[in-house]
């Protein structure tokens, strides 16, 4: 989700919920407020559009629908699971969740990632497990799967789709 005004303390910059695929926050009390606040502006359009489920604010809007990647890594912050990060050079400095698009038009895969030697492998069932929950809340399905080298990951679309 894009939030103008969000990403420097309102003075025009632009939220974008944490992929896992970019620098940690440098100020976690800020971003904890900056994602309730994205979080609380979803909720608003699924109350304001009805999204699919005719009103009911547990289902993703159309905008949801469109950008399920931004949509899920919203919910997975939102919901107090730790994004993965990466430094200036690009390599994994932090274990957490990568939400990349899914092969599907409206999907999205959900890892679980670390730096070299982090036991990030060694968590995934554990931290993926902990994050279908907190997805299924807000209208998410997640299915786990293993894929190539054995390591699991979450398929995710909207309910019922």
């Amino acid at each position: 989700m894009t939030v103008r005004g969000a990403g420097d303390g309102g003075a025009g910059g632009v939220f974008e919920a944490a992929t896992g695929d970019g620098p940690p926050p440098s100020d976690a009390e800020q971003r904890s407020r900056e994602v309730r606040a994205a979080l609380d502006g979803l909720l608003q359009i699924r109350r304001l559009t009805g999204g699919r489920g005719g009103g009911s604010k547990a289902a993703p809007a159309d905008w949801e629908l469109r950008q399920p990647v931004r949509a899920v890594a919203l919910v997975l912050e939102a919901g107090g699971i730790a994004p993965s990060s990466v430094d200036g050079a690009g390599a994994r400095s932090s274990t957490g969740y990568l939400v990349r698009a899914g092969e599907r038009p409206g999907t999205a895969v959900v890892e679980w990632l670390g730096p070299p030697g982090s036991g990030a492998a060694r968590e995934e069932t554990e931290a993926l497990g902990a994050c279908v929950p907190v997805l299924a809340r807000l209208g998410w399905d997640a299915l786990l799967y293993k894929g190539p080298r054995g390591r699991r990951f979450l398929e995710v679309e909207p309910t019922g789709a």
